[in-house]
């Protein structure tokens, strides 16, 4: 079979399709990139092209209340700065960790309002429109997949505006004002894919994050899923379908509860399918399979360890890549524990496995 696109190879495992190979889309920590090149990755190369991942155009736009951006406070180990979304967070001058959040300022009903009218204000600026212009054409020239990115429901609620217990608790006692939050997030994401629509650029993919889990269960419910962020979901989905785009949702933790909806709105491809949380990807496969492509589900923990690594892939890349559907990932994204020489074996081992 002849060499395929990026474009093309991912489509067509979205589409239970076998191509010459599998795709291979990761990301690697900021720390786990400063490692390779300390350890080996010729200077100034591109580290997907150097381990023959293939690369994707990822659109992004900001549709946060533009908070204003302060750091208050910095010395050697951390800094507290707020954020766009109105959060005050702790962020540590480590390479890979992980901020504290310290306050939410639209933490109630009556300062959502205030966040609203300020996210829906100034719209045209959110749009990247100068980047279409410069880059498009030679995406499409170099068959780059072009994937946009939209941000609403649970994940961006509680983890970048009004904080996890105070969303978890709103969708018990104020469903309506968290109904109101998802449906404005997506609102502003549908207005601007939209524009960028009507001037004539074209997407391969919409996708968003959405976590809705962690080790062991989701977050909520199944029913409060499907009142409360299911309708969302369809909604996000049927524009993408509607205008020929395929739809990926990451999701972390533990979901599989989840799946059957997932796969009744009609999600076409599920990441990163996180075993560590306990999602089991040969489950996943075989129930879902014919329904739903997946991304991911190598889990991350043993990418330092080569013998379990490669055991791992050896026992879940022939399964999952059978009829297409599959895409090699980490159950998450590949951390700092991962040495180059690991990388190069990782890397070499996919490409043999996963060949049609």
């Amino acid at each position: 079979m002849t060499t395929m696109t990026a474009r093309e190879r991912i489509l067509r495992a979205i589409h239970h399709q076998e191509a010459d190979r599998i795709p291979m889309l990761d990301y690697p920590w900021s720390g786990t990139l400063a490692r390779w090149y300390r350890e080996g990755l010729p200077a100034g190369a591109n580290w997907q092209e150097y381990f023959g991942f293939d690369r994707v155009v990822e659109i992004g736009f900001d549709n946060s209340p533009r908070y204003e951006y302060k750091v208050l406070e910095s010395n050697e180990r951390y800094r507290i700065e707020t954020s766009n979304w109105g959060q005050t967070k702790k962020v540590f001058n480590e390479m890979d960790s992980t901020p504290e959040v310290l306050d939410c300022y639209y933490n109630t009903p009556e300062r959502w309002e205030e966040a609203k009218a300020r996210m829906w204000a100034d719209l045209d600026s959110r749009i990247p429109f100068d980047l279409f212009k410069q880059n498009y054409d030679t995406w499409r020239a170099n068959g780059e997949f072009i994937r946009l990115g939209f941000w609403f429901g649970f994940d961006v609620t509680h983890a970048h505006m009004v904080g996890t217990e105070t969303l978890l608790m709103a969708m018990y006692d104020d469903p309506e004002w968290v109904k109101d939050m998802f449906d404005t997030y997506l609102s502003i994401d549908i207005a601007i894919a939209d524009r960028l629509w009507e001037a004539g650029y074209r997407f391969d993919a919409v996708n968003w994050p959405d976590d809705m889990g962690y080790k062991g269960s989701p977050f909520f419910s199944t029913d409060m899923y499907r009142d409360l962020l299911k309708p969302f979901h369809k909604r996000a989905v049927d524009w993408a379908h509607n205008h020929g785009c395929v739809v990926e949702l990451h999701s972390c933790g533990f979901i599989q509860p989840l799946v059957p909806d997932l796969v009744e709105i009609g999600v076409d491809c599920l990441n990163p399918l996180e075993v560590k949380a306990g999602m089991d990807p040969v489950y996943l496969k075989k129930t879902f399979g014919d329904k739903l492509a997946f991304r991911g589900g190598i889990n991350a923990q043993i990418w330092d360890q080569p013998e379990l690594v490669r055991t791992e892939m050896e026992r879940l890349i022939p399964m999952l890549k059978e009829g297409g559907g599959y895409i090699f990932a980490s159950d998450h994204s590949i951390p700092n524990s991962v040495s180059f020489e690991n990388m190069k074996m990782i890397s070499e081992l996919a490409h043999k496995l996963g060949t049609y």
